[in-house]
């Protein structure tokens, strides 16, 4: 099972410094039973804390099992989204951000 906050914390490393340039969001990630996430694109520059900070663009709401299904391939996000497992308060958002957060 893939850990959400390992996941998300890793993202600095794995994202293209080239992808991020002039790019500026904020988004929370609600995993529960593995905590809250505040990951934050700003001045070319992509950083991952613990909590909720500010205010996001983009609020994305999974419980652990669903996540590590999710960033594994093994759960569709749209069916995520239809059947409650997966609430996501900005899809486009989301989706403008899902290449370069490695989930597609």
């Amino acid at each position: 099972m893939i850990d959400a906050k390992e996941f998300l914390f890793s993202l600095p490393q794995k994202a293209n410094p080239d992808a991020l340039e002039g790019l500026n969001t904020l988004f929370h990630f609600e995993v529960a039973d593995s905590g809250n996430y505040t990951v934050r694109l700003a001045d070319g520059k992509l950083s991952v804390s613990e909590g909720l900070e500010g205010d996001a663009s983009c609020v994305v709401k999974t419980s652990a099992e669903s996540f590590s299904k999710l960033v594994s391939g093994d759960l569709n996000p749209m069916m995520a989204m239809m059947t409650g497992k997966l609430k996501i308060s900005n899809p486009g958002e989301m989706l403008k951000y899902a290449k370069i957060f490695g989930l597609m």
